[in-house]
């Protein structure tokens, strides 16, 4: 795991059934979710559109203060309480929430498929879902035959992804959906001696825990991965940590990985995670990452 191993990649996420990046330029992206097209604020997308004029179902628009608010501007025909999509085997609902995003990340496509290429030909492994959110990661490695502990300090993210669950037919499978500080659960599983095959965390650049506990992704990252590192061993397959906040580099990332997992041996990679959009196959950078295989 030299320095001069690291050597930054991409991760694309294409277009497919449930998910498309139709157009982006001049500071915005047209998707497709589903049957529904949407506008979304994306300043990376500094180029001109492929087409001036959009027609969408909704819209996002910024709040003028810049204080990372907002509200969406949608169509009648948009159900209020969201619709059905899927990504494989996984059937999950996606939703216009107040935070712009739609209920679950679609260039976390990638990220997923990576992990279950690592897990193959293990039986029944067991793997980590911190930070999980709404569930498509944690059922994408369940429907492959892991068995996951899911985490999420928040209860609305946990039954919604309780909910996906049951949308999927995947309500027996072997998950634990715990409401937790992410940070705290994982310090206790080293305590328990925990281990565990494959770990995945999104962490936010600030939250807040089920008790109040204070998240700030620049302050907590390392000592997390750290613990993160003491429940891999020498059986472990991977460990990917995506991280969508600015001001931070992949290299970072790497750096960190590098240090904290280096009893593990294995290879780390760092890069960027992207959609490629369908009007010209460009590719619009959405986050950074860095992994660890064995």
């Amino acid at each position: 795991m030299a320095e001069a191993d690291i050597k930054p990649g991409v991760m694309i996420s294409d277009s497919r059934e449930d998910y498309a990046l139709v157009d982006s330029g001049d500071g915005r992206k047209l998707e497709r979710y589903g049957r529904f097209l949407f506008i979304r604020p994306e300043p990376q997308a500094m180029w001109s559109p492929s087409q001036p004029d959009w027609q969408a179902d909704g819209e996002f628009i910024p709040a003028s203060d810049e204080d990372g608010g907002g509200r969406w501007h949608l169509n009648a025909n948009v159900p209020q309480t969201g619709w059905q999509q899927s990504w494989e085997e996984v059937q999950f609902t996606a939703q216009c929430t107040p935070f712009r995003h739609l209920a679950y990340f679609p260039d976390m496509d990638p990220v997923w498929r990576w992990i279950r290429s690592r897990l193959e030909g293990l039986e029944a492994p067991d793997a980590l879902n911190l930070f999980g959110y709404t569930g498509v990661g944690t059922l994408a490695l369940s429907a492959s035959g892991a068995k996951l502990v899911h985490v999420d300090a928040s209860k609305k993210s946990v039954t919604a992804a309780r909910a996906n669950a049951a949308l999927s037919g995947m309500s027996e499978r072997p998950v634990r959906w715990i409401i937790d500080d992410a940070a705290k659960f994982t310090a206790r599983e080293v305590r328990r001696e925990r281990r565990y095959d494959a770990i995945l965390l999104d962490p936010p650049k600030y939250g807040r825990g089920p008790d109040g506990e204070i998240w700030r992704l620049e302050e907590d990252l390392a000592g997390l991965v750290e613990n993160c590192g003491k429940l891999l061993d020498a059986e472990s397959r991977c460990l990917f940590l995506t991280v969508y906040a600015v001001r931070m580099s992949a290299l970072a990332l790497g750096s960190l990985l590098q240090e904290k997992l280096s009893h593990l041996g294995g290879q780390i990679e760092v890069g960027e995670l992207a959609v490629r959009e369908e009007a010209r196959g460009l590719l619009l950078p959405t986050a950074i990452y860095a992994r660890w295989s064995a």
